[in-house]
């Protein structure tokens, strides 16, 4: 199980305003290459529509093809806009919320995706926890990483359980599932490694995206997994300053 790292205020504000600098430089070069992204998806959709109305073979081809350049392209952005939300992890617009009624909303924007996959959401609440503050748009993209690996760890669908409790002064929510499960060495690199994936076309971005924003949360997360045994995904947090239970 992959260990939580808590930081020292101090420690935290030095690697705050070192990572500040670095994701500006970052983020506007990823803005640089977007642009002509854009314009070169643009273009291909025109060429597309052109070549879809001919007849011929070589046309077919060519759709083929630009077809094909289509997808690469697509794949770019989505590494992209995944490398856009990961730098801009910084200041959070927090706000004293009840994570159950977070975990609710997001369950119910959720399911209609888990039940196209076959995966029943379960979820179990804790109806005694304390107010934490979040940035719930943050938050709630958080959730989506994890609640999508979940899903893609179920090829042939399965139990997704989300989990809120106190415990030992935190808030504590957890994902469960029984997919395929992670080996040790996939564990090891799970939140370490950017870019690091084990899914055909996954940028790997997702879960490193959840440790910004869980630990930009002055929380944590740990990881339990084996194989063929499913994953637990804990997400530890503090309390709202003078919180009561929600």
């Amino acid at each position: 199980m992959t260990a939580p790292v808590l930081l020292a205020d101090e420690e935290r504000q030095r690697y705050a305003a070192q990572y500040a600098e670095i994701a500006t430089l970052a983020g506007g070069l990823a803005h640089e290459i977007r642009n002509p992204l854009s314009t070169i998806s643009l273009n291909l959709e025109l060429l597309v529509e052109d070549v879809a109305t001919g007849d011929s073979a070589r046309d077919r081809r060519m759709l083929r093809k630009l077809q094909t350049v289509q997808r690469e392209c697509g794949h770019l952005e989505t590494i992209l806009e995944d490398f856009l939300r990961f730098v801009r992890v910084g200041e959070l617009d927090r706000a004293p919320c009840d994570l159950n009624e977070v975990v609710r909303e997001f369950v119910e924007f959720f399911q209609p995706e888990a039940a196209a996959a076959g995966v029943e959401i379960s979820p179990h609440f804790d109806s005694h926890l304390p107010v934490v503050e979040l940035d719930r748009t943050l938050f709630r993209q958080a959730l989506f990483n994890l609640a999508r690996n979940a899903l893609q760890a179920m090829p042939q669908g399965g139990l997704l359980e989300l989990q809120t409790a106190p415990q030992d002064g935190r808030v504590l929510l957890t994902l469960i599932d029984n997919g395929v499960g992670m080996s040790p060495e996939t564990l090891a690199s799970l939140f370490n490694k950017v870019f690091f994936s084990t899914k055909p076309g996954g940028t790997g971005l997702g879960l490193p995206t959840v440790r910004r924003i869980v630990e930009a949360h002055r929380g944590a997360v740990t990881v339990d997994s084996a194989p063929a045994r499913g994953t637990r995904v804990t997400i530890s947090l503090p309390p709202a300053s003078r919180g009561e239970p929600a």
